[in-house]
């Protein structure tokens, strides 16, 4: 599975926006070189997972939100889209609820 470096610096790079932040206090909150933050925005380094970690918690966000995109497609009904952005619009302590709501709901029709 190859992930797609390019859109997930896009997408760190959008959420910074969001935020109204500058490369710089990325960097500060992060506790990584600008140089090397600008390198993983344009896809040309790619960040150790302590880094990419660290990157989302500066950014305010989640993993899953950052990769979004950035793994192959697969094929999705119109359904499955739209489950799951509906699921990624709810706090994360909404998505727990919900993903225990699921398990439950499996286990009871699964023999």
């Amino acid at each position: 599975m190859q992930l797609n470096y390019r859109k997930i610096g896009e997408s760190l790079a959008k959420r910074r926006k969001e935020l109204k932040l500058r490369q710089y206090e990325v960097c500060e909150r992060a506790d990584i070189n600008y140089k090397y933050l600008s390198n993983i925005e344009t896809a040309r380094s790619i960040p150790s997972l302590e880094v990419f970690v660290r990157l989302c918690q500066a950014l305010e966000t989640t993993p899953d939100r950052v990769l979004e995109g950035s793994l192959p497609q697969t094929d999705h009904s119109a359904e499955d889209e739209a489950l799951l952005q509906v699921f990624h619009s709810l706090s994360l302590d909404d998505q727990r609820l919900c993903l225990d709501f699921m398990e439950l709901l499996h286990n009871r029709l699964t023999p």
